[in-house]
């Protein structure tokens, strides 16, 4: 196999560029100006590589090119579907991703890793049995004061050095292939502007996952949920039977979701409410709330717990005025995936092809996987080999980030093969 070790290299000039997005931004796309540095960048690198068609639209949208190799008498010239490569370059507005210091622990030998930015920050082997599996291999860390990065950077490595590989040797046949970096995925607003016709391709992967040799398949349905409390504010002074405290009628509507279905006590298949926002005050205020769950039926039940507690809340609270919005926010992507198999097929066929043990699991979570596929782009996801993303403790393996590279290669090698 030929080398694959500039995509360490990529990776860490890439953490460096703070692509943080920034959540509730409706007047701006993508939602912060700096994404753009990095966009730009992978602009300019696929351009020097030798890929066509490179661009990068008014949303931040990088698109590209790579031409199929196939010779002329090959029996699949022609016929290999039009595969995308799809990663997202922001970061997650929950941590800070301003000067990001990676560090390269070479030879892991299996103890608990102190960061030194930060001492009080360490990622603990009894908490991170993952570890125990890269004992003797390179594992990249923050330095404690801002996450990582690799949620997604380690992907769009990945990928960059995958189409390096594809192009400095011509003997792995590959078809067409669509690239696609993406802005505001963090935030949930990844696919907004996402024109699938223009990236033209028949269907696509992610590379976004986590521990290394994972295929996700499914994704929570997701719902946002809006109680909105309208009180009436008089002087404290002089309330006594006037004031009608939306703040308080808000925390007797957080109290009444059972906690037996909260994230915190939750895991596998079994989804959750997750009140997740307080704001406002006497005369108004709002609860914000996520539905989630693998299964409809169930969504349906969550959405009638929450319309049971809107009634009960009026009823306890006749002064008040208390609406409830409900919005679907996506829905599990296995529903559409299911309609064509071979998509997540080869990808577990590639991985195995990889020297790697697939791991076919679900999301507890979204992707912009489950926005595109519903757009009619069916979208699985691949592992990028990343562990604790969104926080400061994140960290990825080198050997994942290569062993994800040799997965990309695998599948666009195999879909050739299918082909013929």
């Amino acid at each position: 196999m030929t080398s694959v070790s500039d995509v360490l290299d990529r990776f860490i000039r890439y953490v460096k560029i703070d692509t943080r997005s920034e959540d509730g931004v409706e007047d701006r796309y993508p939602s912060t100006e700096k994404q753009k540095e990095l966009l730009g960048l992978l602009v300019a690198e696929l351009k020097a590589m030798g890929l066509e068609d490179v661009e990068m639209d008014r949303y931040g949208y990088v698109f590209a090119t790579l031409e199929e190799n196939l010779p002329e008498d090959h029996p699949a010239r022609g016929q290999v579907p039009v595969i995308g490569l799809i990663a997202h370059v922001d970061t997650s507005p929950d941590v800070s991703g301003t000067d990001v210091k990676p560090i390269v622990h070479r030879d892991y030998d299996g103890s608990d890793i102190t960061l030194p930015g930060d001492p009080s920050v360490s990622i603990e082997v009894d908490k991170n049995p993952h570890l125990l599996e890269n004992v003797g291999n390179t594992i990249i860390t923050s330095d404690g004061t801002t996450l990582l990065g690799a949620d997604d950077k380690a992907g769009v490595a990945e990928i960059m050095s995958a189409l390096k590989l594809l192009l400095d040797d011509r003997d792995i046949l590959h078809g067409r292939i669509r690239v696609g970096f993406t802005p505001d995925e963090e935030v949930g607003n990844g696919t907004k502007y996402f024109d699938v016709d223009r990236f033209g391709a028949d269907l696509a992967y992610t590379i976004d996952g986590g521990e290394v040799g994972e295929v996700e398949d499914e994704t929570f349905n997701a719902m946002s949920a809006r109680f909105l409390v309208k009180g009436n504010n008089v002087h404290p002074g002089y309330a006594k039977g006037k004031m009608v405290n939306a703040v308080r009628i808000c925390s007797r509507i957080v109290d009444m979701i059972p906690e037996t279905i909260s994230p915190e006590m939750t895991e596998g298949r079994v989804g959750y409410l997750h009140p997740h926002q307080i704001s406002g005050g006497v005369e108004e205020a709002e609860v914000k709330v996520l539905i989630r769950d693998h299964d409809m039926d169930r969504m349906e039940e969550k959405k009638a717990v929450l319309e049971s507690i809107a009634e009960t809340a009026r009823v306890l609270n006749p002064k008040a005025g208390i609406e409830l919005e409900i919005k679907e926010s996506y829905r599990n992507m296995k529903f559409k995936l299911d309609e064509d198999p071979r998509v997540v097929e080869y990808a577990i066929e590639a991985v195995r092809r990889a020297g790697i043990k697939p791991k076919k699991t679900l999301i507890r979570g979204g992707t912009d996987g489950a926005m595109l596929s519903y757009k009619g782009l069916l979208t699985p996801n691949l592992f990028a080999g990343g562990m604790n993303f969104h926080s400061k403790r994140e960290y990825v393996p080198f050997e994942s980030m290569e062993a994800s590279v040799r997965t990309i290669l695998e599948l666009v090698k195999l879909y050739v093969e299918k082909a013929a």
